[in-house]
């Protein structure tokens, strides 16, 4: 017996799949459950005309998607928070106070869940985040995460190690004569 699921049934198919199933299988428990309708032609044409439905409405949210992508797509965020000398932060930044800045900065909504972190991140420096708006549209925005205290520590050091370097390189000059 050939029918239409109304919801996505374990091992057998999604909503809206034409499958052909057993008799018993169809008037014992996915009639009763509501899960499934017999395929006749009535049924096949208000299929057609909802998956039509479905399929429109999918498209304008990809292209919703889109917008959002190309308006955050290579954006640097720059979030500002207390750490200690070592660069250690005081919390963690996690991808709710990442949907919080793009929100806050950006005037943009995005959803917690489409922000991809494998760990929360706990230290300062600068990072890559992926946001997967859209299963057609991911994107990448930069996350420069710092301490004010020591920025200028942190502006200076590039400097510093050259200084250190020049040093270096004249002890072994000098251990070498």
């Amino acid at each position: 017996m050939k029918v239409i699921l109304k919801q996505a049934v374990p091992k057998l198919g999604k909503e809206g799949q034409v499958v052909n199933v057993k008799d018993g299988y169809a008037r014992n428990f996915l009639f009763p459950q509501h899960m499934a309708v017999i395929a006749d032609k009535k049924q096949l044409e208000v299929l057609g005309r909802q998956q039509a439905k479905i399929a429109a409405e999918l498209e304008q949210t990809r292209a919703e998607a889109q917008v959002i992508g190309e308006k955050l797509n290579g954006v640097t965020l720059k979030m500002e928070t207390k750490s200690g000398p070592d660069g250690r932060l005081f919390g963690a930044i996690t991808s709710q106070d990442i949907v919080d800045m793009i929100k806050s900065e950006l005037k943009t909504e995005v959803d917690k869940k489409a922000v991809l972190l494998l760990r929360p991140i706990k230290r300062v420096g600068k990072y890559d985040v992926e946001i997967n708006i859209h299963r057609d549209v991911n994107i990448e925005m930069k996350l420069n995460v710092f301490d004010p205290e020591f920025a200028e520590l942190d502006e200076k050091l590039p400097e510093v190690e050259e200084v250190v370097a020049e040093e270096s390189d004249e002890v072994e000059a000098d251990e070498t004569e």
